[in-house]
């Protein structure tokens, strides 16, 4: 799977960890910054990020600031992206089996590194379930060709 991964100031320790992971996985990634904990603007990253998703060029992008609020209101501006806040395995099978989810946010300073390995590896490793949770996301896609 090709990622898109972006950090900002405070999720930069994470991401290293997680870049480490994906690799131990066979996935392939892109990192979109920030490259060391020096203050950045997480909108910067965060629309990088899911442009570079939405527009096909990767199946999926992480972003990771302190909570994972912030990237998650940005990539969501994006039309395609279905960006969710992920800090257990529960919430990341969720994101990917109801909502499809192509874009996990994460907390830098909420989610540990131990923990960060399991929401990885349960995110990417499951799939949307479609039925009546394919109908809801019609409904999602409606509403961006209309505002679009």
């Amino acid at each position: 799977m090709q990622i898109a991964i972006g950090s900002d100031h405070a999720g930069y320790s994470l991401k290293q960890t997680i870049k480490g992971c994906l690799s131990e996985m066979g996935h392939t990634y892109e990192d979109f910054g920030c490259y060391d904990s020096g203050s950045v603007d997480y909108p910067d990253i965060a629309f990088a990020v899911a442009d570079a998703v939405a527009n096909g060029r990767f199946n999926q992008g992480i972003l990771i600031c302190g909570t994972g609020i912030g990237m998650s209101m940005v990539a969501n501006k994006v039309p395609g992206i279905r960006a969710a806040i992920c800090h257990n395995t529960f919430s990341a099978r969720r994101a990917r089996e109801h909502t499809n989810a192509n874009v996990l946010c994460i907390g830098g300073r909420i989610v540990g590194e131990g923990v960060v390995r399991e929401v990885i590896t349960t995110y990417l490793g499951a799939e949307f379930i479609g039925g009546r949770h394919a109908r809801r996301l019609e409904k999602l896609h409606a509403r961006e060709q209309r505002d679009t």
